[in-house]
């Protein structure tokens, strides 16, 4: 809580102001169906924090596993929308086109097919209505990241099946999706399919060591988005800017 606390502070006090403020799931820890009063008390916790976000700063809520279990169902879904809003949707700003996933649905969707069929053919529609809005950029937003490192490497824990994931970035790709920003790792983390770069950042909380044993700091990545491309950053807490030059 103490470092979300130093977050929104950050928030607050950047200049220029931020367009948005997006977090890229686990917004809890708690598993709902297990712990659902030590759910509840963090979704209290949390929003009591971030509820001293500027209101001019959005926060953006893209759904994690922890948020709606390793393997959803049509009720963790519902829990997670009646907490925080859609699992899934749409957004445009300044001529560029957000698209919010719920990655669970690449990962287990043996509980909700029907929920996973919506989610494919919602997804199909929005990135053709982006390519025929002449979208400036289409930038994705999820959970858990296609790959970590590169688009071939082996499936684990923090990435997806390879056969769907190459479907998929393929799909991405062909849309002209040019960023898919991810958390999920607690590590930062990224490669590039074609002409789609995954982007996977670390944590504001915890963060897990690698193999050497070295880790990230606390912190957040700052995206600053031009006609020309998109570039991005990471920051930790501690000596993160309080001016962003653009």
């Amino acid at each position: 809580m103490e470092l979300c606390k130093k977050s929104v502070d950050i928030l607050n006090s950047l200049q220029p102001r931020p367009a948005f403020f997006v977090v890229c799931g686990d917004l809890v820890d708690a598993f709902g169906e297990k712990y659902p009063e030590i759910r509840a008390r963090q979704e209290e916790d949390l929003k009591k924090v971030y509820s001293r976000l500027d209101p001019g700063i959005p926060m953006v809520c893209v759904c994690g596993n922890h948020d709606v279990g390793n393997s959803p169902t049509t009720q963790s879904i519902q829990r997670y929308k009646d907490s925080f809003g859609d699992d899934y949707f749409s957004f445009y700003h300044r001529g560029v086109a957000f698209i919010v996933l719920n990655s669970q649905f690449y990962e287990d969707s043996s509980q909700v097919p029907e929920e996973y069929l919506a989610h494919e053919a919602w997804l199909e529609e929005e990135l053709r209505v982006a390519g025929e809005r002449g979208a400036a950029h289409t930038v994705v937003f999820q959970h858990i990241p296609w790959f970590l490192e590169a688009w071939d490497e082996e499936k684990q824990y923090f990435n997806v099946a390879l056969e769907l994931r190459q479907q998929k970035l393929e799909q991405l790709h062909k849309a002209g999706v040019s960023k898919v920003f991810c958390g999920h790792y607690h590590r930062n983390a990224g490669g590039v399919y074609k002409s789609v770069e995954v982007v996977v950042t670390s944590a504001i909380g915890c963060q897990i060591p690698r193999a050497d044993g070295s880790k990230d700091e606390h912190g957040m990545r700052v995206v600053r988005v031009r006609q020309a491309g998109i570039e991005h950053t990471y920051h930790p807490l501690h000596s993160f800017p309080t001016r962003i030059s653009l």
